[in-house]
């Protein structure tokens, strides 16, 4: 690891990071975006998002400069919570009994289909579904492997290797479950209620899919106030913390690398994001995820493997 396969190992993180980072900047300020314009008639285009992705990564690295306690921790404490008071407000104020019921519901379906649908080619039809969501999102979330994967350990001093195993995969699939299941459930009800109300819109623009779900409950203009905020601080502290992994990658594993470099890779990041919004748009910033995070899965089967031999 300490030789040239390793350093290639490092480079090849850096540069996934980096473009999965971008593509969350770029998906995140598109949703910001339709917030906005619907709200506030804020002027719609490339301009709006490019000031966007520039605010976004000006407040990401502030919070890095402060560091993990003060600046990063804080933000992801602000997250969760202001995550967890939507969610609250759409299960209160919508068919609660039938999002409740949906969500065991949920989790059968999720366990029952999960196999057959990672594997599945769809050798007899076409791949467009593929191309565009199954693959781009497992290439997405490949590219983000080994930041959040660094990250959390970082945080996780004095934790066991099997409570950090299950935390890692568990918490996250259960709150997952739960959100899917509280604003799916939501959706699923006022669609079958009115076969219009959503669908037209979110395949007009899927942005704006949020916004015209909460337009149907009450406070509508205080709750979508409420998911630009949540989306914009989930995409602050997901470029901070991606650019303090990065930060560790490039300066030989320190814990708490130089604050030069923090404020380097977060300001490159946001500078990625903007080039590929402003070279190709939306499909640019797909292709450089998945461009990045394929060939880093082969990378991972080798840490997988690595770490059972270690463990043995």
């Amino acid at each position: 690891t300490h030789r040239w396969p390793g350093k290639l190992i490092d480079v090849v993180a850096v540069l996934g990071t980096l473009f999965g980072l971008a593509t969350s900047l770029g998906l995140g300020a598109a949703q910001i975006e339709a917030g906005l314009v619907q709200l506030f008639s804020v002027p719609s285009g490339v301009n709006t998002q490019v000031i966007i992705i520039a605010a976004i990564t000006l407040l990401a690295t502030l919070s890095l400069v402060l560091g993990l306690d003060r600046g990063i921790r804080r933000l992801s404490e602000l997250n969760m919570l202001l995550a967890a008071a939507l969610m609250l407000f759409v299960l209160l104020a919508g068919p609660t009994a039938a999002m409740l019921r949906g969500i065991p519901d949920n989790l059968g379906n999720y366990l029952q289909n999960l196999p057959a649908m990672s594997l599945s080619t769809h050798p007899f039809r076409g791949l467009e579904w593929q191309k565009s969501w199954t693959i781009f999102y497992w290439a997405w979330w490949l590219s983000w492997a080994p930041f959040v994967g660094m990250f959390i350990a970082r945080i996780s001093r004095g934790r066991t290797l099997r409570e950090f195993v299950l935390g890692v995969l568990l918490l996250p699939t259960v709150l997952s479950l739960l959100w899917f299941g509280v604003f799916g459930g939501a959706a699923l009800r006022i669609e079958l209620e009115d076969s219009t109300a959503l669908a037209a819109i979110v395949n007009d623009n899927a942005a704006l899919a949020v916004y015209a779900l909460l337009g149907h409950f009450p406070f509508a203009a205080y709750t979508s106030v409420l998911a630009i905020l949540l989306v914009a601080v989930f995409f602050i502290t997901s470029s901070d913390s991606g650019s303090y992994v990065v930060d560790m990658l490039t300066s030989g594993g320190n814990p708490n690398p130089p604050v030069f470099q923090r404020i380097f890779w977060a300001s490159l990041e946001g500078g990625i994001a903007i080039i590929l919004l402003l070279i190709g748009g939306l499909g640019a910033l797909q292709a450089g995820a998945i461009s990045m995070g394929l060939p880093f899965c082969l990378v991972l089967i080798a840490v997988a493997v690595c770490l059972l031999k270690l463990l043995r």
